[in-house]
């Protein structure tokens, strides 16, 4: 039984959360396994539990009783085969950092958390292949690799607790895919347990492999509903010897757009970001977090990033291109920085986007890809569509890959705003034949609106390979479509 707050909680997220499948409950004979299998790992404390059934934007709230923390493969897999035998739900959790609710429980399922699987298995000096497991948080595995002159081709604004298992499962983007691209190229082996306690080892250390399918492309993007990874083999670039940011201002999108297609052509194969935010975003740095913004007032800001092995070479391309943009006047101010503090300074600016938007009231976030000329239309229309319903509409993401984040917020969960929005958004995005979810995922709040960028023969085929892999629905029964259970 659960009490209201659980079902307000996830219905007011937008959710038409289904019915507790005939998964078994919990009985003093499985906590008693478990402490056998994880003595000291197996969590039943409510305080604890507490911050793992709440995801990171307290949005969504499940009621599991139990945590568990495994440190190896074996262990994941004799916890699995053990829960597939008694029919008992899991749910995998990284470091709970995912915007669609799809990191916690619905109801009571077994959270069983990566969190204590953080070594570092090998690192190759010549290839640049890092294996390690799954728990290991993003910034920890930067740190490492720049100790040894490379860096993950993944960044993002949550690497200080986000996890590598879960930026796979869910096939994170962030800031540096412009450059590197996603992480289907990069991931270049994984370890996965399935939901009958199957363990699949693809961690192979070649770049090709030709022999059949690729099935650990299954595993990434599918949000921990077809295995868990425990196990992640990186291809990983060396360490660029100069780094250069440019903060620039644009005064309409039209010459952000153009400013992209100059700086695509002039600076080629040093341009590692493109980044943009709104003159709405920026006013809510100014507000709530008090930066400083390092330029004039414009419509647009970009966040432009260049990486290459010459500084001399990357700072004439950099000032050709800077003085290109200026003159034809498609940026009207800007500023540049070469060393590391002011750098950082410029990034945080687009970094802490998200950090201003949780002080400016309840947040409702959507993660959208569309054709480029398209990205700011969806904002200005929602702007206009929701009137003073909303607080805030504000644009930010990456124009390197077509992604935006559409954000609105409102003095508080506010149901009716929620009915405006959906599926007013979705609707919108697939006008344009875009993707309702670029980098999030779908998790629980987009479960039941992925018809608007797949085909359903797509969705049945999905339903087809979920089935084969999780016959009993064992993990993340919940985070699925109603009658079609991918």
């Amino acid at each position: 039984r659960f009490d209201d707050g659980v079902n307000q909680t996830n219905h007011a997220a937008g959710n038409r959360v289904p019915c507790r499948f005939p998964f078994s409950r919990v009985s003093k004979q499985d906590l008693a396994f478990f402490e056998n299998l994880l003595p000291g790992r197996t969590i039943v404390d409510p305080d604890v539990l507490m911050t793992h059934n709440v995801d990171w934007m307290k949005s969504v709230r499940g009621s599991s009783e139990l945590l568990l923390r495994p440190q190896t493969t074996e262990e994941v897999s004799k916890i699995l085969k053990y829960c597939c035998e008694r029919r008992l739900a899991v749910n995998p959790q990284g470091g709970n950092t995912g915007l669609v609710g799809g990191s916690v429980p619905v109801y009571d399922e077994i959270i069983l958390s990566t969190s204590l699987m953080n070594q570092i298995l090998s690192f190759d000096q010549v290839s640049g292949i890092i294996t390690c497991q799954a728990g290991c948080v993003l910034e920890n595995l930067s740190n490492y690799l720049e100790e040894r002159d490379f860096i993950m081709p993944l960044d993002l604004g949550a690497k200080g607790s986000c996890q590598i298992g879960g930026n796979v499962a869910t096939n994170a983007g962030g800031l540096r895919l412009l450059r590197y691209g996603s992480l289907r190229g990069t991931v270049l082996g994984l370890e996965v347990v399935l939901a009958s306690g199957k363990i699949l080892n693809f961690l192979t250390a070649l770049r090709k492999d030709n022999t059949g399918y690729d099935l650990k492309q299954l595993f990434i993007g599918s949000e921990g509903t077809l295995g868990i990874i425990t196990a992640v083999s990186i291809l990983c670039p060396r360490r660029p010897r100069a780094v250069n940011v440019a903060f620039l201002g644009c005064s309409s999108y039209k010459k952000l757009l153009e400013t992209f297609q100059c700086c695509r052509g002039m600076l080629g194969e040093i341009l590692s970001a493109f980044e943009f935010l709104d003159s709405a975003c920026m006013k809510l740095l100014e507000k709530h977090l008090k930066l400083i913004n390092p330029i004039a007032e414009n419509s647009f800001y970009i966040v432009i990033e260049t990486a290459g092995s010459n500084a001399d070479h990357d700072k004439e391309k950099l000032h050709n291109f800077l003085e290109a943009v200026m003159a034809s006047f498609l940026v009207t101010d800007g500023t540049v920085a070469t060393e590391d503090a002011k750098i950082k300074a410029l990034w945080s600016i687009r970094e802490r986007v998200t950090e201003a938007l949780t002080h400016d009231g309840y947040t409702y976030k959507y993660d959208i890809s569309l054709p480029l000329e398209k990205i700011y239309q969806l904002v200005e229309d929602m702007r206009e569509y929701l009137g003073d319903k909303a607080k805030n509409v504000v644009g930010y993401g990456h124009v390197g890959d077509g992604n935006l984040h559409l954000n609105i917020t409102s003095h508080s969960k506010d149901q009716a705003l929620q009915e405006a929005i959906e599926p007013y958004v979705y609707e919108w995005t697939a006008r344009y034949r875009g993707s309702i979810s670029a980098e999030h995922g779908l998790g629980l709040k987009k479960r039941n609106y992925i018809h608007f960028s797949k085909h359903p023969e797509a969705v049945a085929l999905m339903k087809d390979i979920k089935h084969m892999l999780d016959p009993h629905r064992i993990l993340n029964p919940y985070k699925t479509l109603p009658d079609q259970d991918i």
